[in-house]
């Protein structure tokens, strides 16, 4: 643990008595003394709070806007320069092949772009944008937490201390200021529910953190939450469900790509794979992720292979992630099966402790989101 990075809160982590654990390479809080079941639960009825702050966070400026927003399309498929000031879009990078090599959030700041990356991700992909984009300044910023502040109660918390958080809409982006401290937040987050994404100089992370603890409704999450949580949701977890040898039809993320970007778009093919790519939106792929509902109460985990019926030997996909949902009351798993089970209700099988059981085909998410339109 000694040799694991160390976020600005993490003092605050250990005061309040976060189990840590390794994650991405830094000492990260799975659960506090509240435990996972009541964390997630917590979230979904108040507001949870979540030290996210080993993503990472980059800028990238060019002459203008429109200049970094094009090169920045060459390697990820979604449309970019139409993003509008202060709104924010879900993306990923993309490789020769198709593969999803990270997903990401992307924000219109104005005069720049900024965007948050996964954690485990974050060096190669910094490194894959200073080597590949063309008249643009990739830079890292490291003197930032960041916090997710996640549930129905988030707007209220948030709004005592800046009414203008109340005004945001989902995937806004703002700069506020709460008390001395300039924070840029968006109306975003991983869980489903309402809420904000916080990047808040590292200097007074914990002073709004506890700001954040002291209301009634807020409690601190960890890590075991936040996955079941972003389950529950349908969320993707990045080197779970979505890797390098995923498509983003595979995947079913067919709905981040715009017209624009797509086959006859002003701006389409430009970007790695995309003959892969845009031939799956018009032939479909082989496989793609669906929802499994297994029966009784036994969840299935990541891994699991999954199998057409109970006899067969030869598996037809497997479970990419998998646990039990708190809100929906059992198990619940994604994975990826052929297009022959893809239809909702159809029924496969996973093995489990040498038996073969039931899982049943399901629509995504598990829980209907609560995002503020």
């Amino acid at each position: 643990m000694s040799e694991l990075l160390h976020t600005p809160l993490h003092d605050l982590n250990v005061e309040l008595g976060a189990k840590m654990v390794p994650f991405a390479g830094y000492s990260m809080p799975v659960q506090y003394p509240m435990g996972v079941m009541q964390e997630h639960t917590h979230t979904r009825e108040k507001a949870g709070l979540f030290d996210v702050s080993h993503m990472g966070q980059v800028i990238i400026t060019g002459d203008d806007y429109a200049s970094a927003a094009l090169s920045l399309e060459t390697l990820i498929p979604v449309d970019i320069l139409d993003l509008q000031k202060d709104r924010q879009r879900y993306g990923f990078f993309t490789n020769d092949a198709g593969g999803i090599m990270d997903d990401l959030m992307i924000a219109n700041r104005g005069d720049h772009i900024f965007v948050v990356v996964n954690a485990a991700c974050k060096a190669a992909d910094i490194a894959h944008m200073k080597a590949n984009l063309n008249g643009v300044m990739v830079t890292e910023i490291t003197d930032r937490a960041l916090l997710a502040l996640q549930g129905p109660a988030a707007e209220a918390v948030l709004a005592a201390l800046n009414p203008k958080a109340a005004d945001m809409r989902f995937m806004d982006v703002a700069t506020l200021m709460i008390g001395n401290a300039e924070c840029w937040i968006s109306r975003s987050g991983y869980t489903g529910e309402d809420g904000f994404e916080i990047s808040v100089p590292a200097s007074h992370a914990a002073d709004l953190a506890r700001q954040l603890l002291s209301h009634g409704d807020v409690a601190a999450i960890g890590l075991g939450a936040r996955d079941s949580l972003r389950l529950e949701a349908g969320l993707c977890l990045y080197g779970h469900d979505i890797d390098t040898d995923t498509t983003p039809a595979q995947a079913a993320l067919n709905w981040a790509i715009q017209k624009v970007r797509r086959a006859g778009g002003a701006r389409a093919g430009e970007f790695p794979g995309a003959d892969v790519v845009l031939a799956e939106f018009s032939a479909g792929s082989d496989t793609k992720r669906v929802g499994l509902m297994p029966e009784g109460r036994a969840p299935m985990r990541e891994g699991v292979g999954l199998y057409a019926n109970a006899e067969d030997e030869t598996p037809i996909g497997a479970i990419t992630s998998g646990g039990f949902g708190p809100t929906i009351g059992g198990p619940m798993a994604m994975g990826y099966v052929p297009n022959a089970q893809t239809v909702e209700g159809t029924v496969v099988f996973g093995q489990l402790r040498g038996k073969r059981l039931p899982l049943t085909v399901t629509k995504l998410p598990f829980t209907p989101a609560n995002f503020k339109r």
